[in-house]
């Protein structure tokens, strides 16, 4: 990534006037599974992250969208230190986490938490809801029993659930609840930055708004920094301040949200943002219907690996690996769009 890139991967292409710092600065993040045959031999590597680049701002909401097995989840774990990075800088706070010692990092943990697909399996089914929100204080905290009684009731208020279920134990809660006790197991570490993964998956729309208007009166609250890694482009619409595009562990478009629904650069953007489910009215991408299937990411095409699907291709792309550039006031890695 050259220099021009990367200063504007680190400012979010931002208005310098706004003066906003970086809470959290990705550079050249890469992360790839070996593939090993019947005998364990490595026979190949899967490139879920291959040099991805961004940064987040105090208080801002990216989300983060592309389809299944793009490498959103995978982004987030590897963040969190779940898969140890390959390569690549991860900068929070100005300190580069991917190279903290095991103590350090559990001195860091709180500030950077991470709320999990689905939250059930995150809660010890054997444990009451109040073990459960105790036991991160525990791990982190000096805090006496009171204290942390105290810290767990304030926060269970603030996700809107009555002390009462304090007492229950996961079964017994609805999945919109239990992302509720998710959210408050980790607001009491009082972190700075929270990565959500497909935080509404599975939950019904009106159980969808109640908690979208529970994330968006969190991050007032607690001044809270989110990452919103999603499917569903409608939320990411309503919900973030920028997002970033991922294909085949690349982000291929970062920007702006407004900007980049009403105007998508990259082709695979306009594909995504084509296949929305439309009632009525003319769509401004129907031009970019995204076919085929990506592939396979064992043995990636050369050069761009959207090309094989993109109705924009030509002899260049397969040469030409490109890297984000800046577009209309956002960052795309496309060698066709804009040239």
């Amino acid at each position: 990534m050259n220099a021009l890139t990367q200063q504007a991967v680190a400012g979010g292409m931002r208005d310098d006037a706004h003066g906003a710092d970086v809470l959290l600065e990705v550079r050249d993040l890469r992360q790839y599974f070996a593939v090993r045959n019947a005998w364990g031999r490595r026979t190949g590597w899967v490139r879920a992250l291959d040099d991805v680049s961004f940064a987040v701002r105090p208080g801002e909401t990216l989300g983060i969208v592309g389809e299944s097995g793009c490498g959103k989840s995978t982004l987030a774990k590897t963040l969190m230190g779940i898969h140890p990075p390959m390569g690549g800088e991860m900068l929070f706070e100005g300190r580069d986490v991917s190279r903290l010692s095991a103590r350090e990092r559990r001195a860091f943990a709180p500030r950077l938490q991470y709320v999990y697909q689905d939250p059930g399996a995150s809660l010890d089914p054997r444990w009451k809801i109040r073990r459960s929100l105790h036991e991160p204080l525990v791990i982190h905290t000096g805090l006496d029993r009171a204290a942390r009684e105290e810290r767990v009731q304030r926060i269970l208020q603030a996700v809107g659930l009555p002390r009462t279920h304090l007492d229950l134990y996961p079964h017994e809660l609805s999945g919109g609840q239990q992302r509720r006790v998710g959210l408050a197991r980790i607001l009491t570490l009082q972190p700075t930055m929270v990565i959500l993964d497909e935080p509404t998956s599975g939950l019904d729309v009106s159980v969808q708004a109640t908690v979208l208007k529970l994330f968006a009166s969190l991050q007032r609250e607690f001044a809270l920094t989110y990452m919103f890694i999603s499917h569903d482009l409608s939320v990411v619409r309503m919900m973030c301040d920028r997002m970033g595009v991922m294909y085949l562990g690349r982000i291929v478009e970062i920007g702006d949200t407004r900007r980049v629904f009403e105007q998508p650069r990259h082709p695979y953007t306009r594909s995504l943002l084509a296949a929305i489910p439309q009632i009525g009215g003319a769509r401004v991408t129907d031009s970019f219907a995204l076919e085929g299937e990506p592939p396979d990411p064992q043995d990636l095409p050369s050069g761009c690996r959207f090309r094989t699907r993109c109705p924009l291709a030509v002899e260049r792309c397969a040469r030409v690996d490109p890297a984000l550039r800046e577009v209309d006031g956002r960052l795309i890695a496309c060698e066709v769009v804009g040239t």
